[in-house]
């Protein structure tokens, strides 16, 4: 695969009906229950991307074995006490928050020492987050700059612990609720508003949860330890991936597309509520309800006339992955768009908030910030004919979709680096996007 992407024509007007790749978060999390399971799990439609391979490296190195037969994986679980760890054991967790901040919260009933680490970007991320709580638990953990490498050894003797998450981290909250699992007694969680996938796994596969549910926060009660069986589980689309293609259509000329069976969790919908503020008409079509997931086709149509918007910072939790694909739209929009508080992208797996405001400024937008709010000025006519070269952005494979969107909807002769971050979340992105007939090099 080369390093760059070179586009030089807007798409051409497309109707189609497409699929996207597995939902990631889902699969991290199914293939990590997995391995604590009583049993051999089936999971269909595992996003095979690096950061869900890396999760199906990282099980296999702690005693679960697997393997893929057709769409499906199988994997061997043996239940809350079963990592088997050689000694002195190093886990290499890639480019994935999830899968780093997950398995430290399952390691905390592990009495022996590992080391966790992961690539350039990761290793720049904060997991103080993850490690205090932990040291609560009675889990001896160290960091290196409160980021990865990080050694953890876990304890046989778990205490309980109350945790107030208030930074609306799905990730924060969820390893907590792993290392839960593994604890005696009651774990108490007051979490601000997040992605609740976890709850719903855990609530699906009878593990004993307690959820209180109040306009700010949601209350989680875990009692452990307690062990599960097995489970079948297809992974639906992911949201996430099928952002790209809605604003895609959305900004090019008399265009529709309808993505089928994506996740519709409300707590990943965000997008969805914040585009159709700004004018779009993006329904749901075929809903249904998969082992507590809402689950549904997306339609969307092209749209000339978008809106600004003074976007509620409740939405933020939902959006936090689209924002660098609604900064886009935000700039085709008529009018000023407020975005406030999205510090939390600066967390991710590059300073978003930052690339985000200099391609702005890059493409001729004008936007103007104080702290982690921001104003876009938006430019309805906004069309592009100059050389763009998009690089050094940590190979962040949503920076990497998003340009290229830019590049097919707005125009001007892009190259566009470091392709093979796609890897990361989306490998047929490309592959994908040519498929609407989209002239790419």
């Amino acid at each position: 695969m080369k390093n760059f992407l070179v586009i030089n024509n807007k798409i051409k007007s497309f109707n189609k009906n497409i699929t996207v790749s597995g939902d990631k978060s889902l699969s991290i999390r199914a293939v990590l229950l997995a391995s604590q399971a009583i049993g051999k799990s089936r999971i269909s439609n595992l996003l095979e991307s690096e950061d869900v391979l890396n999760s199906l490296k990282v099980i296999k190195k702690l005693g679960s074995n697997f393997k893929k037969k057709n769409n499906l994986y199988e994997i061997d679980g043996y239940g809350l006490d079963s990592f088997y760890l050689r000694k002195k054991l190093r886990i290499y967790t890639g480019n994935s928050g999830t899968l780093a901040r997950l398995i430290l919260g399952l390691l905390a009933n592990v009495n022996q020492e590992v080391k966790i680490y992961g690539d350039k970007s990761l290793s720049k991320r904060d997991f103080s987050r993850i490690s205090n709580p932990l040291k609560v638990f009675g889990v001896n953990i160290k960091l290196s700059n409160n980021s990865l490498p990080a050694t953890i050894i876990g304890t046989k003797y778990l205490r309980p612990i109350n945790y107030f998450e208030n930074l609306g981290s799905a990730q924060c909250k969820s390893a907590v609720m792993l290392a839960a699992l593994k604890t005696n007694g009651v774990t108490k969680i007051k979490a601000k508003k997040s992605r609740n996938h976890t709850e719903l796994l855990f609530q699906n596969l009878n593990i004993p949860i307690k959820l209180k549910k109040t306009k700010k926060f949601d209350f989680i009660e875990i009692s452990g330890p307690s062990n599960f069986s097995s489970f079948n589980y297809n992974i639906p689309g992911d949201i996430s991936s099928s952002a790209f293609f809605i604003v895609l259509t959305l900004l090019s000329k008399n265009s529709s597309i309808l993505i089928k069976n994506i996740n519709i969790n409300p707590s990943r919908t965000g997008i969805i509520k914040i585009l159709n503020k700004m004018n779009a008409n993006i329904t749901f079509k075929n809903k249904k309800v998969y082992k507590g997931e809402a689950v549904a086709d997306i339609f969307v149509k092209s749209k000339s006339n978008i809106k600004s918007i003074k976007c509620p910072e409740y939405m933020n939790s939902s959006a936090i992955d689209e924002f660098l694909i609604i900064f886009l739209v935000a700039a085709k929009a008529k009018g000023v768009s407020t975005f406030k508080n999205l510090g939390e992208l600066n967390k991710k797996e590059s300073p978003r908030l930052d690339i985000g405001i200099n391609f702005l400024k890059k493409i001729g937008i004008k936007v103007l910030r104080k702290k982690n709010d921001i104003q876009i000025y938006g430019n309805p006519k906004l069309k592009l004919k100059d050389k763009y070269i998009m690089k050094d952005f940590l190979k962040d494979h949503r920076v990497f979709m998003m340009s290229s969107v830019a590049a097919l909807t707005l125009g001007g002769k892009w190259k566009i680096y470091d392709q093979e971050s796609i890897k990361t979340s989306f490998p047929n992105f490309i592959k994908t996007i040519k498929k609407l007939g989209a002239k790419i090099n």
